[in-house]
């Protein structure tokens, strides 16, 4: 069974991080996941052994953590309710920053009498009693290598060999840090509450003569739900009574709203616009549209990419590293030339660039910001990982029915002969009159008007004969006319079907049925080609109709009459032929989910009601437009761009602090800027992803 749990206050990654992996070695606990944008940790566990494992987790946390709270989810607090008590301690905290810093600059103006110390001593403790006491605790449990265990002798050291002044200012801007860091991701947890807002708390239910305004996980498939002009559809359904304008730009980035009536489909999260509209439910609230993708948004953060794993698996081994090197600075030169507060400044110096948090919060600060950034543009990204592969995308695998045509059957030519357009669309209609073939229904939608009435015999695999009176009519394919006698048949070069028709042993023309081409496709083709990018088509139509529409189009590539278990096989070559890229699927998420699971990465087309697509699919795009692949891609790009400025700017200066501070070069102002001022930059440069041209 699985246990989902909720840490309430939890604002530290690599703290977060810690308590995963002990909460994995728990005897009953299978597996353990920590989404941290979440706060919340899943863990797979034997049945019967709840009670032990929340016992167990509480006491990690408990001993890692005290201010964070353990609770199982569905007793979690509200979300309203913590953002208010965030609120109120990041002021609480500023306060106190604000305060240590006055009575900092007072104590420069005494900084040579006797009083200097005792005022500098007052600003360090304001502003880091907190950090001591956290550290004590830290001691007495034997966890020497967290950071407020490292910032308590470090800065606790620097009043030692008399440096007052620097050993406040460590503290101060320490905490500095941990209040923008503390923001920075409460910042970037609350576009997760924003989006929690296209979710309704009620809805409007009939039942009986009566309209019962209820919580919508208790409202059941087949019942008829209320929704009223300005509220939101709390749950996915069909209208059934009324018309309205629907905003879906929660939904698909969009902002242009879409007509709807009796008939049209209603999706939880879109706006009721203008009319009063009454929508039979079809699917139950944890199975709707809105609660999948807001499920898939918060999952995002749990699947690490490579960037990611690479810097938890360097912090555990980056801190002990310095810490003991930072040891051994202070130890040898005393043991070699006796004491000198120099080589023990120069140690304290490494405590202050040994914590890792520039890398570790700023990370996954990154690929959170480019999938909520993406997120709000309509396209949903599964996870940091999903990002680079995205980001490394060199070939681009387009299905042809639905992603690049628009995936129903219209008339695309009308070709007489001997007759005008008029007549020869009357003439088909009067043959495929009542028929339920979409060749068919592409006819009658476009001749307006009601056909004359004739005696109408389908002829199976060929098409119809229409009599009417002494007049007949053939509607179908080349075999037949041929059958029937009918000559001076031309050839015709076409993207999709032909319906040959003629009159009374004539042949009267031809009607071009064919899937089109949207317009959006051109746009997307000819960008993912100016960017460098390969593109292919995949295809189980006909070799004349994918030809047409690969040279409209421009493909790079493209192979026709593949059946489900060929497109894999080709998309499958394609991936051995890209080995210095990666290779994306493009299809709609339902009759290609054999090919989008198997591609680096698979795109999942107009996601909008689709289950499958959201299930299958690592990216959704949820309107159908094919350009939106391009923005995915420039999102991933620039997200990855900032993740490698990040880790090298950080290591580099990190490094370079480390280095000179060996050679006693470097102060421990140095230090701090490679601690809290790297840190600073790196969270400012993530919240960049947020934002994409």
């Amino acid at each position: 069974m699985e246990m989902v749990l909720y840490l309430k206050n939890l604002d530290c990654p690599h703290c977060a991080e810690e308590i995963r992996t002990a909460a994995a070695k728990i005897a009953f606990v299978k597996e353990a996941n920590m989404n941290f944008m979440a706060k919340k940790l899943s863990l797979s566990i034997a049945s019967e052994s709840e009670d032990a494992v929340l016992k167990e987790v509480t006491k990690i946390v408990s001993d890692m953590e005290p201010d964070v709270e353990v609770q199982l989810l569905e007793n979690a607090v509200s979300e309203a309710h913590e953002d208010e008590e965030d609120s109120g301690d990041l002021k609480t905290e500023l306060i106190k920053i604000i305060v240590s810093a006055v009575v900092f600059a007072v104590g420069f103006f005494f900084k040579e009498t006797q009083y200097g110390l005792w005022i500098f001593l007052v600003a360090y403790m304001i502003s880091g009693l907190d950090v001591l006491i956290t550290a004590a605790k830290n001691i007495a449990k034997f966890r020497p290598f967290d950071e407020c265990f490292l910032m308590t002798i470090a800065t606790l050291g620097a009043f030692f060999i008399g440096e007052y002044p620097e050993g406040a200012a460590v503290m101060i801007l320490y905490q500095t840090g941990e209040l923008f860091q503390s923001y920075a991701v409460r910042r970037s947890r609350k576009s997760i509450s924003e989006l929690m807002d296209i979710r309704p708390d009620t809805a409007n239910v009939k039942r009986g003569n009566a309209v019962e305004e209820v919580p919508p996980e208790t409202v059941e498939k087949g019942e008829i739900i209320v929704v009223k002009a300005g509220e939101k559809i709390p749950l996915d359904g069909i209208i059934v009574d009324g018309s309205t304008t629907l905003d879906t730009s929660a939904l698909t980035g969009e902002s242009v709203p879409r007509e709807a009536s009796v008939g049209s489909e209603a999706m939880s999260g879109c706006v009721n616009l203008t009319g009063v509209i009454e929508v039979k439910v079809t699917k139950e609230f944890g199975e709707s549209t809105v609660s999948k993708i807001l499920e898939m948004v918060e999952n995002a953060s749990a699947k690490k990419a490579r960037s990611e794993q690479f810097i938890t698996r360097f912090a555990k081994v980056y801190t002990p590293c310095v810490v003991i090197a930072a040891v051994l600075l202070a130890v040898i030169p005393i043991l070699v030339s006796g004491y000198n507060s120099q080589h023990v400044y120069n140690a304290l110096s490494f405590l202050v660039v040994s914590c890792p948090c520039a890398l570790v919060i700023s990370v996954p600060l990154s690929f959170f910001g480019g999938i909520g950034g993406a997120s709000a543009r309509g396209i949903l990204i599964k996870g940091g990982v999903t990002m680079e592969q995205l980001a490394e995308c060199s070939t681009v695998i387009f299905d042809k029915t639905g992603t690049l045509t628009d995936g129903s059957f219209d008339i695309t030519k009308l070709l007489p002969q001997g007759r005008s357009e008029e007549r020869l669309l009357e003439l088909a209609a009067m043959a495929e009159q009542g028929s339920n073939h979409p060749a068919a229904l592409a006819v009658m939608r476009r001749f307006k008007g009601v056909p004359p009435k004739a005696e109408i015999t389908e002829i199976a695999g060929r098409g119809v004969k229409a009599v009417n009176g002494g007049q007949i009519i053939l509607a179908g394919n080349r075999g037949l006319m041929e059958e029937n006698g009918v000559e001076n048949l031309p050839e015709i070069k076409s993207a999709g079907t032909l319906i040959f028709v003629a009159e009374n042993g004539v042949f009267a023309g031809a009607v071009e049925i064919a899937d089109r081409i949207k317009e959006d496709s051109v746009k997307a083709i000819s960008e993912l080609k100016k960017a460098g990018i390969k593109t292919v088509m995949l295809t189980g139509d006909r070799r004349e109709a994918a030809d047409i529409i690969g040279e409209k189009l421009g493909l790079d590539e493209w192979r026709s009459e593949l059946l489900p278990d060929g497109k894999v096989s080709a998309a499958e070559k394609i991936m051995e032929e890209n080995s210095n890229g990666k290779t994306v699927f493009v299809g709609d998420g339902i009759n290609d989910a054999p090919v989008l699971m198997r591609a680096d990465a698979g795109v999942a087309m107009g996601g909008i009601g689709s289950d499958a697509a959201i299930e299958a699919a690592d990216v959704v795009l949820m309107t159908d437009e094919p350009s939106k692949l391009l923005e995915a891609i420039r999102f991933s790009k620039k997200t990855k761009s900032i993740v490698i400025q990040n880790i090298t700017f950080s290591l580099a200066v990190k490094a370079a602090v480390l280095v000179l501070a060996a050679f006693s070069i470097a102060t421990m102002w140095a230090a701090v800027f490679a601690d809290v001022g790297v840190c600073f930059i790196a969270i400012l440069n993530a919240i960049r992803a947020r934002k994409c041209k």
